[in-house]
């Protein structure tokens, strides 16, 4: 994923976190880490769709290459791997904050 960096930082961000899942996977790991089923069930029910694991994979792949999420694999068999928010990645709670609030005003107008 070679992340682009725009002179406009709106446009960066959105490249980092604005596709269709990548948003929902932040907000979810924001609550605490969570392993790649809880996160595809998690995921799934917010959207109302079901998001495939090649999906989930290539979105988890593209954050933790941008930093903002960490993967911890145990030596367990079977393997276990959690997924948690970099510093980094839980900075964007205030973006998210903000959406919801727009949402949410949003919501009661229309």
């Amino acid at each position: 994923m070679n992340v682009y960096i725009s002179p406009c930082p709106i446009e960066t961000t959105l490249n980092l976190i604005g596709n269709k899942w990548k948003i929902i996977i932040v907000r979810d790991l924001l609550n605490g880490t969570k392993r790649f089923g809880e996160l595809k069930k998690s995921v799934s029910v917010t959207k109302n769709q079901n998001i495939s694991q090649k999906v989930l994979t290539q979105n988890l792949r593209e954050l933790e290459e941008a930093k903002i999420i960490k993967r911890k694999i145990y030596a367990e068999v079977p393997p276990r791997v959690e997924y948690s928010l970099t510093t980094l990645g839980k900075s964007l709670d205030v973006v998210l904050h903000s959406l919801e609030t727009w949402g949410e005003h949003y919501k009661k107008k229309y």
